[in-house]
């Protein structure tokens, strides 16, 4: 009698399924995973594909930054989805990732390319990132900003011919007035005029029609970040090619608007050094275009040397979010100058972004916080005081007679600064998550404070790990009491030398290591020099600071995205 072996086929192909599934989806990452010891901020973490739909649910609802701030209740690294951690320290934290030069994960040239190519901060790779950041590093770097003759002349026209005018119209007529905007405006003016000369540069503090259009526009995208940020590539293209528009229209509209308003001013500096070149004009201080020449000149030099230095060509830069002009889906292609020109529009773009948004909403928290306090305000006045010469308003004689103080005698005043770290501290601007990717390391890679329980060994590569500012700034082991604003934590008289370093080494507001911030002394220099001078001729107080919370996002603003505040003269 012949026995057929056909019948039993699907049974043992059955079987070998629903093994290879148990181990795939249940003994393997509950029971041999290098991962299975970190500690879950939910119990579907460890399952494949199925792990990182909590967390992507909770960034699709704005609620990342406050869930992972939960979840560290379990220790100070966890575990946020299958094959992504969040880490909450130094030792075995940041010091190990961020100065130990990790690469950053493909979430950043997803959402921050501009005209469709790479910039320095969304380049992934060290290397191509390094070699652009010499290339501006020093006009960066604090001493060159301190005695910078361009940085002095546009602060000069900036707060005696704009901003500081506008003030005294609010003082003079008691109307409130919405702050918010105008710190926007004033740090646009502030960063545009440093990398365009003060000519070519917005002007924001005047022109409220064109501010309010793009700050609209600026932020009109923001609800679709998530789109671009977290939606897995693999899904966004498969939609893309069945005719599924990922952006309204309007998103489209408005990528176009600001990509083509920037250029506006990149290519007006390039006119204008194209007539020094030629002798048609010369240089003065303040209207040379300080950062577009030293990148655009350094990056075509550089390439001139080596025609792929500084390119990093990313698979995952989302065409709905960017165009698609310059070099995309990994092809090996020398850039030709027009490509090269596009890298200069896109950093370009970054720069001013990310340098009038950050130091806008840091100017914000500021009004608010002093504005609550009086006794900080009469304190930060009996401090700038002092200055020499100076920042008196209205002016004594004539503006053209003024003179600013030195930036270095304004970033020698003690209590300004433990006002400003203790502003970043508290309400970072950037107080969201900034994710690397665990390197290929034989034995593979640890995390956690050494020789503690939450200290990891044999994590694999390609993993997504990341700390953020808003649970590293609220440490209470750290900073004592940390929902509280206290600039004096920052005073050498209230706190000891060993606390002090551990804040310092836990302060993030501008990241640590070889991807720190590079306008960070730019910014710091800009936000003391604003202060010295409100609260050096003015009180506030607020009138209105309904949504003054901060949204749960990357980068944070007040959620109604208004500060409302009264001016009043000493």
């Amino acid at each position: 009698m012949e026995i057929s072996l056909l019948p039993k086929l699907p049974n043992v192909v059955g079987l070998a399924i629903l093994l290879w599934l148990t181990y795939h989806i249940f003994i393997y990452p509950f029971f041999i995973s290098p991962l299975r010891h970190i500690p879950r901020a939910h119990w579907t973490v460890p399952i494949p594909y199925i792990g990182s739909l909590w967390i992507l649910h909770q960034r699709f609802r704005s609620r990342n930054n406050a869930t992972t701030a939960q979840a560290h209740h379990h220790g100070p690294v966890v575990r946020l989805a299958d094959n992504e951690i969040s880490v909450n320290c130094y030792e075995g934290g940041i010091k190990t990732i961020y100065a130990g030069g990790w690469e950053k994960h493909e979430w950043y040239p997803r959402q921050f390319a501009n005209f469709g190519v790479m910039n320095m901060f969304s380049t992934v790779g060290h290397t191509p990132h390094a070699q652009k950041k010499r290339i501006m590093a020093n006009i960066y770097s604090k001493s060159h900003l301190q005695n910078s003759a361009q940085v002095q002349a546009n602060s000069h026209e900036l707060l005696f011919g704009r901003f500081l005018p506008l003030l005294q119209s609010f003082a003079e007529s008691g109307e409130s007035v919405e702050i918010h905007e105008v710190n926007n405006a004033f740090t646009m003016d502030f960063m545009t005029a440093y990398q365009f000369g003060i000519a070519r540069s917005s002007n924001f503090t005047q022109n409220v029609e064109v501010r309010r259009k793009y700050l609209h526009l600026y932020h009109s995208r923001r609800d679709w970040q998530f789109i671009s940020s977290e939606l897995p590539p693999l899904v966004r293209k498969m939609l893309q090619r069945i005719g599924v528009s990922l952006y309204p229209p309007a998103v489209h509209q408005a990528n176009a608007w600001l990509e083509e308003w920037s250029k506006n001013m990149c290519d007006a500096a390039d006119e204008y050094l194209k007539l020094l070149q030629t002798g048609a004009t010369t240089a003065s201080a303040g209207h040379e275009p300080l950062v577009f020449k030293q990148y655009k000149t350094g990056l075509v030099a550089l390439r001139k040397k080596d025609p792929m230095a500084g390119l990093e060509v990313h698979p995952h830069l989302d065409e709905g979010m960017n165009f698609t002009r310059g070099l995309k889906n990994a092809e090996v292609v020398v850039p030709n100058e027009n490509q090269t020109l596009l890298e200069v529009y896109s950093d370009m773009v970054d720069q001013l972004a990310a340098g009038h948004e950050t130091s806008g909403i840091a100017l914000t928290y500021l009004y608010y916080e002093l504005s609550k306090h009086p006794d900080m305000q009469d304190r930060l006045f009996a401090e700038v005081s002092n200055l020499e010469p100076r920042i008196q308003w209205p002016p004594a004689s004539s503006v053209e007679d003024m003179s600013l103080p030195t930036a270095k005698d304004i970033d020698n005043l003690t209590y300004l600064n433990a006002l400003i770290m203790e502003v970043l501290r508290l309400h970072a601007p950037i107080p969201g998550m900034q994710p690397r990717i665990t390197p290929s390391t034989p034995g593979g890679v640890s995390l956690g404070p050494p020789n503690t329980q939450h200290h990891y060994t044999g994590l694999p590569s390609k993993i997504r790990v990341s700390a953020m500012p808003y649970t590293l700034h609220k440490i209470p082991s750290v900073f004592t009491d940390p929902e509280r604003f206290n600039p004096d934590r920052w005073l050498p008289e209230h706190t000891s030398e060993a606390q002090m370093t551990e804040m310092n080494r836990h302060f993030w507001a501008f990241g640590s290591g070889g991807r720190k911030c590079i306008g960070m002394n730019l910014a710091l220099q800009e936000i003391k020099l604003i202060v010295a001078a409100v609260w050096g001729n003015w009180k506030t107080e607020i009138v209105d600071d309904e949504g003054i919370e901060e949204v749960d996002a990357y980068t944070t603003r007040p959620s109604s995205g208004r500060l409302v505040v009264r001016v009043e003269k000493r």
